[in-house]
């Protein structure tokens, strides 16, 4: 096995608050020895829990970013049993620039996983957080949002499909812990950081929170009073800033495959006909998608496939074939919503 060239500014066996960089060797034009920095911050005091809460997976989505720099001010070392490693800007080359793929080789991070030492730079990062950071960890927490070209419907969690019937109920009461509105249900794709968690025998929680490439203050607000009762509720963080409870009653719902989406197969300017939250109906008219450049031309109707209820939508008008317009989902009546407990 090839070690991985990243070099860490900060050691992870030492207790208390340290920050500091990831250093990956970037030889280019202008900096002949230089490194790409990534930041990184470790909070520790004793043994227990390990948890990893990443953003700026994507760059351009920016809650997370938000949240997770705000985790490493707010947290004191001596309310924390255990571990929490934050890397708030996990792809910084595209964090720096507010991209969803890294500027320097297109890398989306989140399709880059196990990585590969000697790859790209967005390979070799996925490599180190899979075989560094969550080597060590017993959760990851994912903060995502709906980036420049998606917007979602309020706060979401996410959470691969699981395994056994123990599973299962170990993943709804850390869902009902974090307790967003709504946890979606999905299928392991491999090449995700939940599937990489998993892989190192991490439980991995993914958030969506808006998006649009903007900032929603009360999403952050939520997802900040979730996540701490989330660390609490592990037993990792205690004292004041450990809320009583979640910030709502988590519905739990599924993602059913091909059939929950709604893609262009045309290029032009797109209408939306639904809005974020309706319920709707297969063969339901859910876009019109209008030709400028030939006006005379009808506009083509894209419908939805299945019912269920719209939880996100596509945010800039312009679309090409193979855009993604809407996703729904479906309520899961196998997963029960009882609230969590402390």
């Amino acid at each position: 096995m090839h070690l991985n060239p990243i070099v860490s500014e900060i050691d992870f066996d030492v207790p208390g608050r340290h920050t500091g960089y990831l250093r990956l060797p970037h030889s280019v034009h202008r900096s002949a020895y230089g490194w790409l920095p990534i930041p990184v911050v470790s909070i520790r005091n004793g043994s227990g829990p390990v948890v990893l809460v990443m953003a700026g997976n994507h760059g351009d989505e920016f809650e997370g970013q938000i949240l997770a720099a705000q985790l490493t001010r707010e947290i004191d070392p001596a309310h924390v049993t255990g571990q929490i490693i934050v890397l708030p800007a996990a792809n910084a080359p595209a964090v720096e620039q507010g991209l969803r793929t890294s500027p320097i080789d297109d890398g989306n991070l989140n399709r880059a996983f196990p990585g590969d030492p000697r790859g790209s730079p967005t390979q070799i990062i996925a490599h180190y957080i899979e075989h560094e950071l969550l080597a060590r960890a017993d959760y990851l927490i994912d903060l995502h949002s709906g980036g420049s070209s998606l917007l979602y419907h309020g706060g979401n969690l996410l959470a691969i499909e699981p395994r056994d019937e123990a599973e299962k109920a170990r993943l709804i009461d850390l869902l009902n812990a974090f307790g967003l509105p709504n946890a979606f249900i999905h299928r392991e794709n491999s090449v995700h950081a939940a599937a990489a968690a998993r892989r190192r025998g991490a439980v991995s929680i993914t958030t969506e929170l808006g998006g649009a490439g903007t900032v929603d203050p009360t999403l952050i607000r939520e997802a900040r009073q979730g996540l701490l009762h989330f660390l609490g509720h592990v037993g990792l963080l205690h004292g004041p800033l450990v809320p009583e409870s979640p910030p709502a009653s988590t519905r739990f719902r599924r993602v059913a495959g091909a059939r929950h989406y709604v893609y262009a197969y045309d290029s032009g300017v797109y209408e939306p006909l639904v809005e974020l939250g309706e319920r709707v109906s297969h063969g339901q008219p859910a876009a019109r998608i209008h030709f400028p450049d030939t006006p005379w031309r009808e506009p083509v109707i894209r419908h939805f496939d299945s019912d269920g209820e719209v939880v996100c939508k596509r945010v800039p008008a312009m679309v090409r074939r193979g855009d993604c317009l809407f996703h729904l989902a479906e309520d899961d009546a196998s997963f029960s919503a009882a609230p969590a407990r402390r």
